[in-house]
């Protein structure tokens, strides 16, 4: 399966479905073939900001803050909510949805941005 293809067919489900843009980036380098599904760098804005407080075991804890001038921050918690639902998963990461660089892989990430029972499950290939 095509790696730009599948980038373009995620694209276009994702933005059909939820009438909002997605980014969706094939790897550079060893991870050519790997893709990110995660908001745009627009919605990007969210970053950690120290509370001050720690917790039982002398961590320092964090809350989540928009900050609209951003440049370099992570997707929001309402984009990362929505985008698990698109996905038909339980949760996706401040930094988005990592998909391995296989058929397989690429197929179920076509099916779940779709909106359909994934007709395949990627199976790790790598230790």
């Amino acid at each position: 399966m095509d790696r730009n293809e599948t980038i373009k067919r995620i694209k276009a489900a994702l933005k059909k479905r939820s009438g909002k843009s997605w980014s969706v980036i094939g790897g550079t380098g060893t991870s050519h073939g790997w893709l990110t599904i995660d908001a745009p760098p627009a919605r990007r804005t969210w970053v950690s900001v120290s509370t001050g407080a720690r917790d039982e075991t002398g961590s320092t804890i964090y809350r989540e803050e928009n900050h609209p001038e951003e440049e370099f921050g992570y997707t929001g918690p309402e984009d990362r909510e929505e985008l698990a639902k698109l996905l038909g998963l339980k949760s996706v990461g401040h930094q988005g949805e990592s998909v391995p660089a296989s058929n397989d892989y690429y197929q179920e990430y076509i099916d779940r941005a779709e909106g359909k029972t994934p007709s395949v499950i990627g199976v790790q290939y790598w230790d």
